[in-house]
């Protein structure tokens, strides 16, 4: 199964003025693509050649044989699943299943963004913050570098990237701020709401 770098599933500007298209170009055309590139080397004439992006990342995951493998796998995964995660003129409160889900699970919505924003803020470094489904309960999640919830069984819903390369362009090292527009512009509920079936 070749890997291929996916499609954004919206224009470059489409985010502006959140995230510029100078940020994409260099995230979505450099970073992200240079991960199908890598990977495709590293894996061409191995067993892993023929496997999904998900079945690499799970024999690959935890072996420190394989790190480069699992790294570059996983971002791309990461990547793809944090462009979905936002949409133009998204952002807010969210609708249907997972806001029931994230009153439950939270107590309210501004529970929820406040513990999200707190976890993308004290992940120190390089990583993610993820909305994840575990045990039938909403819960946040910080991943350290490539990690990633599937690599731990865990079911993710929503993630925010913050590698510095995903806001430094816009924001320079106000995080929190991008954090905030993040939550207040530009998730996509809709794609959250359908990662919950």
């Amino acid at each position: 199964m070749a890997i291929t770098l996916p499609d954004l599933p919206y224009k470059k500007d489409a985010l502006e003025p959140y995230i510029s298209s100078k940020t994409l170009d260099f995230h979505y055309g450099k970073h992200h693509s240079a991960y199908v590139t890598n990977l495709s080397k590293l894996i061409e004439n191995t067993g892993l050649a023929g496997e999904t992006l998900e079945g690499i990342i799970t024999k690959t995951a935890g072996d420190p044989d394989k790190a480069g493998i699992f790294n570059n796998a996983a971002q791309i995964w990461n990547h793809t699943f944090y462009w979905h995660s936002m949409k133009p003129g998204g952002g807010g409160v969210p609708t249907d299943a997972v806001a029931a889900k994230i009153d439950a699970s939270f107590g309210s919505y501004t529970n929820f963004t406040e513990q999200l924003k707190n976890a993308g803020l004290t992940k120190f470094g390089s990583g993610w913050a993820w909305l994840v489904l575990k045990n039938g309960t909403l819960e946040i999640m910080k991943t350290a570098n490539a990690d990633t919830p599937i690599a731990h069984g865990v079911k993710p819903l929503l993630t925010v990237d913050v590698w510095e390369h995903a806001y430094y362009l816009d924001y320079q090292n106000a995080r929190g701020d991008y954090l905030d527009a993040f939550m207040q512009h530009l998730i996509n509920w809709e794609f959250v709401n359908s990662q919950m079936t």
